[in-house]
């Protein structure tokens, strides 16, 4: 916008700029009238003006037009105002560059920047020109003043030293462009342009323009000098922010130096505490340092969340209590991180390989010794020696191996441990594995999922702090963890961010800049509470923890990470991390605890409902007390073995062994001596056999007879308690699995073997019957063991050859036709044996060829071992029969016998003294094998049914395999949840007391 007004000097030409909001005077001096001026003054500004560009306005003068060359002097007029324009923006640059230092907020910027009104009165006045050189000058000097205190604004300073140096060469270059422009102007030339060099001459205006000029230059080319000075002076400011910058680096590594003392002052502090406390528990005695000690609070947290590891509900209460997951990818450094918050190497090590298999739970805790334990171990290692420390790495180690079954790789079982010691911040810390992308040969196929699955189950209780590890030293696209941290903590409300191995990480890249947005958290696509630089080790193994915490020291103090302001103080070491994850934990554990406890208050009054429902008169209990007494229920069944009496035992092991070699003798015995012609034959056949017998097998036999009596009466007793009114079927399973491991296991002694084959040859080869009551005896043992034969063969038959005629009509049964074949061929052999009553047991082949033929007559068509087949029942049957007959006809032969006379009466009881001999050593058999049992083998089973429930006891899975059902399954989440409330309600009451 423009305005002509008269002035003093003449007329006054009023342009306003478009971003200034201001008015600029320019004062002409002109010795004609008004419109020969706007003639040549408009078409210059319109051309030339940097605010033309914006609006376009025209200047609208009014009178009339004078023929003045137009653009001899509309050119100057412009080139003056260009100039006047630059020297705006030069001051204005200096304030920015200079000015940006003396103020901290945005307001304060604004208030130090140049008021141009000052230019108002620039042009023509001698006054303005006199006013504008003061003001100039006077800013000049107020920039100078404020120059020493330049420091940059941390917005710049986070660009690098790149960018500092890219403004410093800028403001540099503004400068000379203004010197140079000066400098120019000292050639005279009224022609000449100020800052371009373009000559624009303009002959006609010469002597019009000539005063104006020269007044105007002269002060211009005061000003160019003297921001050429001003100039030279930005050399020395840029050499005083680099002092400042120096000054600022060594402020800062001076902090470091004094937070490193205030640290080790802390650990000097507290070892001096922990001799203090170690000397007065020696003074005030054991029973009084017993007596004060309590529970700490991280203790009594850690006794809660053991309970909850093993914890399994089918109902909405989850495990939502507050624990740091420490989660990275492998050989990270996680595990390093531990070891330097717990200050104790005491994880396995491997290079290269996965060490952690299993999560592990540590509970660091503050105490007067550093010492580790398991939760279900009482020893306590000293971690101050390196002995106990390898023998607990490889405790660890081998709780690892142990708790992976199956042929996998990773299991889901805690190992918890709890580490103790003088400075230790109290929380709970849980390593899991680390993440892998490949899947090796090594390990089991589905490592890789069940790792991410394990991961992302302790990342997802919303109210657990994620430690985060990243290696520094390996690319930040290689990494996998952070990908999964951000899936389950997108907003980065619980996650902690540590950066290890930074030592190699500044040796490898090139650009610290990288390491910067890693720690403000700008690379990752993941966000964070806080980020953390550590540096946990030289690679050196057998490093120490206070080796690893003075290299850890010494690198941060000289790190050009840490000079160049690339983190905070507060950033670095391992010591201020375990400091702000404690802080966090506590806060959390505090915010949430309560409503935990609210959670399964609800749990335990669902639970109790539903099992007063369900089982109104029973007791509540869980898989232990279960076991316990179904321990004490076969325990006494085995304390009822002994009350037995030896004559059951003798009944019972008789009955078993007749069984076990009645078919051998019948079959390899008493048959074969039968056949012979005469008693001395008889006899001597016999004693051949029994010998060989006695000698080869039967001690043997006898003894699994004994082990299979013992077994038999055992069953019976627990049988019989399953079939009382008070028995719980509940133990079912358990009892039957203890009998059948515990008779697996059991072994008959080894001489009894040998002690029975020597009283059954002796009770063998004695044939001599002493009295007539044993006589009886024998003749009687010798008619019911064949009856029973005989019945057995009757049964045999009777299916060979099917239903009879008066079954087939009574009971509407009809034969097959193999039957019907088997008949055919019964009644033939049967037709041979009444011709030859003393038949013997082989068929010759002239009676098997008559038999076929026989029976093929009546259309009947079988071979010879058809033949053969079924005269072994049908002859088993007829020597049977005539067995029994001569135990008839020898009931009252005794005397006979006594006196030899059994010849002379025509009897032959050779089969009664075989049957005898046969009972005695049945006899002595089962009063050795009782003695056996009563005396030994029942106390050596009991022994054995004892360690297979000691066995079963510890044998968690072997417990939920056996005891099953709802009432076991509810009487154990009742347990649970009662005994993780208790505990809960004990903290929260202990907490509260310590706030």
């Amino acid at each position: 916008m423009y305005k002509l007004s008269k002035g003093r000097f003449g007329y006054v030409v009023r342009v306003v700029g478009i971003t200034q909001s201001r008015w600029i005077k320019q004062k002409l001096a002109c010795q004609n009238d008004q419109p020969q001026v706007t003639k040549f003054i408009v078409p210059a500004l319109r051309h030339y003006s940097s605010l033309h560009a914006g609006r376009g306005a025209l200047l609208r003068i009014p009178g009339p037009n004078y023929n003045i060359p137009s653009r001899g002097f509309g050119m100057i007029i412009a080139r003056v105002l260009r100039g006047a324009l630059k020297i705006r923006y030069i001051i204005l640059g200096g304030s920015i560059a200079g000015g940006s230092a003396l103020a901290k907020t945005y307001e304060q910027w604004k208030e130090a920047l140049p008021d141009t009104k000052f230019l108002e009165e620039l042009m023509p006045s001698q006054e303005d020109l006199d006013a504008l050189r003061n003001s100039l000058i006077s800013y000049r000097d107020k920039i100078k003043d404020a120059v020493p205190d330049f420091t940059l604004d941390p917005k710049l300073k986070e660009l690098g030293e790149s960018k500092y140096d890219q403004l410093m060469l800028w403001f540099k270059q503004r400068l000379d462009d203004a010197i140079q422009a000066a400098e120019e102007e000292k050639s005279e030339k009224s022609s000449s342009s100020i800052l371009d060099g373009e000559i624009l001459t303009q002959s006609g205006m010469a002597n019009f323009l000539s005063p104006l000029v020269k007044d105007f230059s002269s002060d211009l080319k005061q000003h160019a000098v003297s921001f050429a000075s001003m100039g030279s002076s930005a050399e020395r400011e840029k050499e005083k922010a680099d002092t400042i910058r120096e000054k600022y680096e060594g402020l800062q590594e001076e902090l470091m130096q004094v937070q490193l003392k205030y640290q080790k002052e802390v650990e000097r502090l507290e070892k001096e505490n922990k001799e203090l406390r170690k000397s007065l528990m020696l003074k005030a005695g054991d029973t009084l340092a017993q007596r004060k000690i309590k529970k700490s609070l991280i203790d009594m947290y850690s006794e809660v969340l053991d309970e909850l590891c093993d914890y399994d509900s089918s109902y909405d209460t989850q495990d939502h209590l507050p624990r740091v997951v420490v989660v990275g990818d492998q050989s990270s450094g996680k595990t390093s991180v531990l070891e330097m918050v717990a200050q104790a190497r005491i994880f396995p090590r491997g290079a290269g390989e996965m060490m952690t298999r299993a999560p592990v739970m540590v509970t660091l805790s503050e105490g007067p010794y550093h010492i580790a334990s398991f939760k279900d171990s009482t020893r306590e290692f000293d971690l101050t020696r390196e002995s106990e420390l390898a023998e607990l790495r490889k405790e660890v180690e081998l709780r690892m191996r142990n708790s992976v079954r199956s042929g996998r790789t990773i299991s889901h079982e805690v190992i918890s441990m709890s580490v103790k010691g003088p400075g230790l911040q109290r929380m709970v810390l849980v390593d899991l594995p680390g993440i892998i992308s490949t899947v090796t040969a090594d390990l089991a196929a589905d490592t890789k999922d069940a790792i991410r699955a394990i991961s992302q189950q302790y990342m997802s209780n919303p109210n657990a702090i994620i430690l985060c590890i990243q290696d520094g030293s390996v690319d930040a696209e290689r990494s996998n963890v952070t990908d999964l941290v951000s899936q389950m903590d997108p907003q980065g409300k619980r996650t902690i961010f540590v950066l290890t191995k930074v030592d190699l990480a500044e040796e490898n890249l090139a650009n610290p800049d990288r390491i910067r947005k890693i720690l403000s958290g700008k690379l990752f696509p993941m966000k964070a509470l806080g980020y953390f630089a550590v540096v946990t080790g030289r690679g050196n193994q057998e490093d120490s923890i206070q080796q690893i915490k003075d290299y850890e020291e010494s690198f941060f103090r000289s790190s050009r990470i840490f000079k160049g302001g690339v983190i905070n103080s507060h950033q670095c070491t391992t010591r201020n991390l375990s400091f702000a994850v404690s802080e966090c934990f506590w806060k959390m554990v505090r915010d949430t605890v309560e409503q935990q406890a609210d959670a399964f208050k609800a749990t335990r009054f669902n639970l109790e409902t539903e099992w007063k429902n369900n089982f109104p008169r029973t007791r509540e209990l869980d898989r232990d007390e279960l076991f316990e007494k179904a321990r004490g229920e076969i325990l006494d069944e085995v304390v009822n073995l002994s009350q037995l009496t030896p004559k059951h035992w003798e009944d019972a092991l008789s009955k078993k062994l007749w069984e076990k070699v009645a078919t051998h003798i019948f079959e390899n015995i008493y048959l074969p001596a039968a056949q012979t012609d005469n008693s001395g034959t008889f006899n001597t056949t016999a004693d051949i056999k029994l010998k060989q017998w006695a000698e080869l097998t039967l001690p043997k036999k006898c003894v699994e007879v004994g082990w299979e009596t013992l077994e038999e009466e055992f069953r019976s007793f627990m049988e019989r308690a399953r079939n009382s009114k008070d028995h719980d079927n509940i133990f079912d399973n358990l009892k039957s699995c203890v009998v059948d491991e515990s008779m697996r296991r059991h072994e008959w002694e080894d001489k009894a073997a040998d002690v029975l084959r020597v009283i059954q040859l002796n009770a063998l080869e004695d044939r001599s019957v002493h009295d007539k009551q044993q006589w009886d005896a024998a003749c009687k043992f010798l008619e019911d063991s064949v009856k029973e034969k005989l019945t057995n063969i009757e049964s045999t038959l009777r299916e060979m050859v099917g239903p009879g005629t008066k079954e087939q009509w009574l009971y509407w049964c009809t034969p097959t036709d193999e039957q019907k074949k088997r008949a055919a061929v019964k009644g033939e052999l049967e037709k041979i044996l009444l011709t030859e009553y003393a038949h013997r047991n082989m068929l010759t082949y002239d009676e098997v060829t008559a038999v076929r033929k026989n029976v093929q007559t009546i259309g009947v068509d079988v071979d010879n071992d058809f033949i053969r087949e079924t005269w072994h029942p049908v002859y088993r049957r007829h020597f049977l029969r005539r067995a029994l007959a001569k135990a008839y006809d020898c009931r009252k032969a005794f005397y006979a016998y006594h006196q030899g006379l059994e010849g002379e009466l025509g009897v032959e009881c050779n089969d009664i003294v075989l049957f005898w001999r046969i009972q005695q050593m049945i006899k002595i058999t089962s009063n050795a094998l009782r003695q056996q049992v009563m005396n030994r083998e029942a106390r050596r089973l009991e022994k054995d049914i004892k360690e297979v429930l000691e066995e079963y006891s510890y044998d968690r899975e072997k417990k939920e395999q056996l005891l099953t059902g709802r009432r076991v399954m509810l009487a154990e989440e009742l347990k649970r949840v009662r005994q993780i409330q208790e505990k809960l309600e004990e903290f929260i009451h202990a907490l509260n007391a310590e706030k």
